[in-house]
Protein backbone atom coordinates (compact mmCIF):
# COMPACT_ATOMS: atom_id res chain seq x y z
CA UNK A 1 0.00 0.00 0.00
CA UNK A 2 2.65 2.24 0.74
CA UNK A 3 4.66 2.02 -1.99
CA UNK A 4 1.38 2.39 -4.83
CA UNK A 5 1.11 5.28 -2.57
CA UNK A 6 4.44 6.65 -3.27
CA UNK A 7 3.75 5.82 -7.01
CA UNK A 8 0.86 7.53 -7.13
CA UNK A 9 2.36 10.99 -5.87
CA UNK A 10 5.14 10.41 -8.32
CA UNK A 11 2.73 10.45 -11.41
CA UNK A 12 0.61 13.32 -9.58
CA UNK A 13 4.01 15.31 -9.50
CA UNK A 14 5.55 14.67 -12.32
CA UNK A 15 1.81 15.40 -14.07
CA UNK A 16 2.02 18.59 -11.87
CA UNK A 17 5.29 19.52 -13.56
CA UNK A 18 4.30 19.18 -16.95
CA UNK A 19 1.10 21.38 -16.33
CA UNK A 20 3.23 24.08 -14.64
CA UNK A 21 6.19 23.83 -17.35
CA UNK A 22 2.89 24.30 -20.32
CA UNK A 23 1.72 27.14 -18.21
CA UNK A 24 5.22 29.41 -18.50
CA UNK A 25 5.17 28.66 -22.04
CA UNK A 26 2.52 29.89 -22.79
CA UNK A 27 2.64 33.09 -21.16
CA UNK A 28 6.28 33.10 -22.47
CA UNK A 29 4.15 33.13 -25.74
CA UNK A 30 1.30 35.38 -24.35
CA UNK A 31 4.03 38.08 -23.39
CA UNK A 32 5.13 38.57 -27.33
CA UNK A 33 1.93 38.19 -28.87
CA UNK A 34 1.04 41.28 -26.77
CA UNK A 35 4.46 43.04 -28.09
CA UNK A 36 3.87 46.76 -29.39
CA UNK A 37 5.94 46.75 -32.46
CA UNK A 38 4.94 50.48 -32.77
CA UNK A 39 7.99 50.99 -30.15
CA UNK A 40 10.61 49.62 -32.27
CA UNK A 41 14.23 51.86 -32.68
CA UNK A 42 16.82 52.21 -34.71
CA UNK A 43 19.90 50.67 -33.17
CA UNK A 44 23.07 51.06 -35.35
CA UNK A 45 24.07 50.69 -38.93
CA UNK A 46 26.87 48.21 -40.25
CA UNK A 47 28.33 47.80 -43.66
CA UNK A 48 29.96 44.07 -42.96
CA UNK A 49 27.36 41.36 -43.05
CA UNK A 50 30.06 39.30 -41.13
CA UNK A 51 29.17 42.02 -38.16
CA UNK A 52 25.83 39.60 -37.62
CA UNK A 53 27.55 36.52 -37.28
CA UNK A 54 29.09 38.06 -33.95
CA UNK A 55 25.33 39.39 -32.38
CA UNK A 56 23.52 37.45 -29.98
CA UNK A 57 19.77 37.22 -29.17
CA UNK A 58 17.37 36.77 -31.77
CA UNK A 59 16.82 38.45 -35.06
CA UNK A 60 14.67 38.30 -38.27
CA UNK A 61 16.08 39.34 -41.85
CA UNK A 62 14.35 41.64 -44.22
CA UNK A 63 15.53 40.51 -47.48
CA UNK A 64 14.37 41.58 -50.93
CA UNK A 65 15.34 42.97 -54.42
CA UNK A 66 15.90 46.84 -54.40
CA UNK A 67 12.72 48.99 -54.08
CA UNK A 68 10.77 45.67 -53.14
CA UNK A 69 9.53 47.63 -49.78
CA UNK A 70 11.61 46.49 -47.62
CA UNK A 71 11.47 49.86 -45.80
CA UNK A 72 8.25 50.65 -46.45
CA UNK A 73 7.23 47.10 -44.35
CA UNK A 74 8.90 48.05 -41.54
CA UNK A 75 7.32 51.06 -40.99
CA UNK A 76 4.31 50.15 -41.74
CA UNK A 77 5.05 47.44 -38.78
CA UNK A 78 6.56 49.99 -36.48
CA UNK A 79 3.94 52.58 -37.35
CA UNK A 80 6.59 54.74 -37.88
CA UNK A 81 6.84 56.87 -41.11
CA UNK A 82 10.67 57.03 -41.20
CA UNK A 83 11.80 54.34 -38.98
CA UNK A 84 13.77 52.69 -42.08
CA UNK A 85 14.83 55.32 -44.52
CA UNK A 86 14.14 54.95 -48.03
CA UNK A 87 16.32 55.91 -51.00
CA UNK A 88 15.53 57.98 -53.87
CA UNK A 89 17.85 56.04 -55.66
CA UNK A 90 16.86 51.99 -54.94
CA UNK A 91 19.98 49.97 -54.99
CA UNK A 92 22.01 52.83 -53.81
CA UNK A 93 22.04 51.87 -50.03
CA UNK A 94 24.42 48.91 -49.16
CA UNK A 95 24.47 49.83 -45.02
CA UNK A 96 23.25 46.82 -43.04
CA UNK A 97 20.29 48.61 -40.72
CA UNK A 98 19.47 47.30 -37.26
CA UNK A 99 15.95 47.86 -35.14
CA UNK A 100 15.13 46.59 -31.56
CA UNK A 101 11.85 45.16 -31.09
CA UNK A 102 12.91 44.52 -27.65
CA UNK A 103 16.12 43.44 -25.85
CA UNK A 104 17.39 40.40 -27.63
CA UNK A 105 15.23 40.63 -30.49
CA UNK A 106 16.10 42.78 -33.41
CA UNK A 107 15.20 43.47 -37.34
CA UNK A 108 17.61 43.25 -39.95
CA UNK A 109 17.23 45.32 -42.82
CA UNK A 110 19.74 44.09 -45.38
CA UNK A 111 20.50 45.69 -48.92
CA UNK A 112 18.23 45.36 -51.89
CA UNK A 113 19.85 42.81 -54.00
CA UNK A 114 19.62 43.33 -57.96
CA UNK A 115 20.79 46.27 -57.82
CA UNK A 116 22.46 48.27 -60.69
CA UNK A 117 24.70 50.72 -59.23
CA UNK A 118 27.46 48.34 -58.07
CA UNK A 119 29.97 46.90 -60.24
CA UNK A 120 29.46 43.00 -60.83
CA UNK A 121 32.42 41.63 -58.65
CA UNK A 122 30.81 43.70 -56.01
CA UNK A 123 27.46 42.32 -56.79
CA UNK A 124 28.84 38.59 -56.56
CA UNK A 125 30.43 39.13 -53.29
CA UNK A 126 27.39 40.45 -51.63
CA UNK A 127 25.96 37.20 -52.66
CA UNK A 128 28.88 35.45 -51.42
CA UNK A 129 28.16 37.17 -47.94
CA UNK A 130 24.51 36.73 -47.82
CA UNK A 131 24.56 33.21 -48.49
CA UNK A 132 27.30 32.71 -45.43
CA UNK A 133 25.11 34.69 -42.80
CA UNK A 134 21.77 32.89 -44.35
CA UNK A 135 23.82 29.41 -43.40
CA UNK A 136 25.57 30.45 -40.39
CA UNK A 137 23.98 33.13 -38.45
CA UNK A 138 23.05 32.19 -34.35
CA UNK A 139 20.34 34.25 -34.34
CA UNK A 140 18.89 34.46 -37.01
CA UNK A 141 15.61 32.65 -36.93
CA UNK A 142 13.63 33.78 -39.90
CA UNK A 143 13.65 35.29 -43.06
CA UNK A 144 11.24 37.76 -44.24
CA UNK A 145 11.31 37.85 -48.36
CA UNK A 146 9.88 40.54 -50.09
CA UNK A 147 8.88 40.49 -53.98
CA UNK A 148 6.98 43.16 -55.85
CA UNK A 149 3.74 40.87 -56.76
CA UNK A 150 3.55 41.85 -60.01
CA UNK A 151 7.30 40.61 -60.58
CA UNK A 152 7.77 37.54 -58.17
CA UNK A 153 10.06 34.86 -58.01
CA UNK A 154 13.21 36.62 -60.35
CA UNK A 155 16.08 34.88 -60.28
CA UNK A 156 17.78 35.96 -57.08
CA UNK A 157 13.78 35.54 -55.18
CA UNK A 158 14.67 31.64 -56.17
CA UNK A 159 18.54 31.96 -54.85
CA UNK A 160 17.30 33.40 -51.78
CA UNK A 161 14.05 30.31 -51.19
CA UNK A 162 16.64 28.04 -51.90
CA UNK A 163 19.31 28.65 -49.60
CA UNK A 164 16.06 29.21 -46.60
CA UNK A 165 15.33 25.42 -47.83
CA UNK A 166 18.99 24.70 -47.85
CA UNK A 167 19.88 26.12 -44.55
CA UNK A 168 16.46 24.96 -43.00
CA UNK A 169 15.45 28.84 -42.24
CA UNK A 170 12.51 28.97 -41.09
CA UNK A 171 10.21 31.96 -43.97
CA UNK A 172 7.45 34.33 -44.82
CA UNK A 173 6.99 35.68 -48.27
CA UNK A 174 5.56 38.76 -48.53
CA UNK A 175 4.31 39.95 -52.02
CA UNK A 176 4.11 43.17 -51.67
CA UNK A 177 2.68 46.17 -53.50
CA UNK A 178 -0.53 44.30 -53.52
CA UNK A 179 -2.74 47.81 -54.14
CA UNK A 180 -1.64 48.03 -57.04
CA UNK A 181 -3.31 44.87 -58.57
CA UNK A 182 -7.19 44.44 -58.02
CA UNK A 183 -8.31 41.82 -55.48
CA UNK A 184 -8.61 38.99 -57.72
CA UNK A 185 -5.11 39.31 -59.43
CA UNK A 186 -3.54 39.64 -56.42
CA UNK A 187 -4.87 36.05 -55.09
CA UNK A 188 -4.45 34.64 -58.31
CA UNK A 189 -0.49 35.73 -58.22
CA UNK A 190 -0.55 34.66 -54.66
CA UNK A 191 -2.16 30.98 -55.30
CA UNK A 192 0.26 31.01 -58.41
CA UNK A 193 3.83 31.61 -56.28
CA UNK A 194 2.45 29.21 -53.80
CA UNK A 195 1.82 26.42 -56.79
CA UNK A 196 5.63 26.74 -57.95
CA UNK A 197 6.94 27.22 -54.10
CA UNK A 198 4.79 24.15 -52.85
CA UNK A 199 7.52 21.54 -53.94
CA UNK A 200 10.44 23.83 -51.98
CA UNK A 201 8.92 25.71 -49.31
CA UNK A 202 6.32 23.11 -48.19
CA UNK A 203 3.24 24.88 -46.14
CA UNK A 204 5.27 27.73 -45.35
CA UNK A 205 3.12 31.25 -45.45
CA UNK A 206 3.04 33.27 -48.66
CA UNK A 207 0.78 36.39 -48.03
CA UNK A 208 -0.14 39.60 -50.75
CA UNK A 209 1.12 42.67 -48.84
CA UNK A 210 0.69 46.23 -48.74
CA UNK A 211 2.34 48.83 -46.81
CA UNK A 212 0.15 51.68 -48.25
CA UNK A 213 -3.19 49.73 -46.78
CA UNK A 214 -1.81 47.64 -44.07
CA UNK A 215 -2.93 44.65 -45.65
CA UNK A 216 -1.25 41.35 -44.99
CA UNK A 217 0.61 43.15 -41.39
CA UNK A 218 -1.61 40.73 -39.35
CA UNK A 219 0.30 37.86 -40.64
CA UNK A 220 3.13 39.60 -40.49
CA UNK A 221 2.97 40.37 -36.73
CA UNK A 222 1.79 36.65 -36.53
CA UNK A 223 5.02 35.52 -37.70
CA UNK A 224 7.62 38.00 -36.39
CA UNK A 225 5.80 36.75 -32.47
CA UNK A 226 6.44 33.19 -33.13
CA UNK A 227 9.79 33.70 -34.14
CA UNK A 228 10.75 36.41 -31.15
CA UNK A 229 9.04 33.49 -29.07
CA UNK A 230 11.65 31.33 -30.00
CA UNK A 231 9.04 28.79 -30.76
CA UNK A 232 7.87 27.21 -34.05
CA UNK A 233 4.21 25.91 -33.73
Amino acid sequence: MKNKFTENSVKYAIILFMRLSIFIKEMHVLNYLTHNYHVTRFLKSTPNIYALLQGVGIEVAFIGRSNAGKSSAINTLSNQKSLARTSKNPGSTRLINQFEVTDGARLIDLPGYGYTLAPKPRKNQWLRELGEYLKNSQCLKGIVLLMDIRHPLQGLDQQIIQWASDFERPLILLLTKADKLTYTASRDQVNIVRKAMLPILGDAPIEAFSSLKKLGIDKLTERLNMWFSGLML
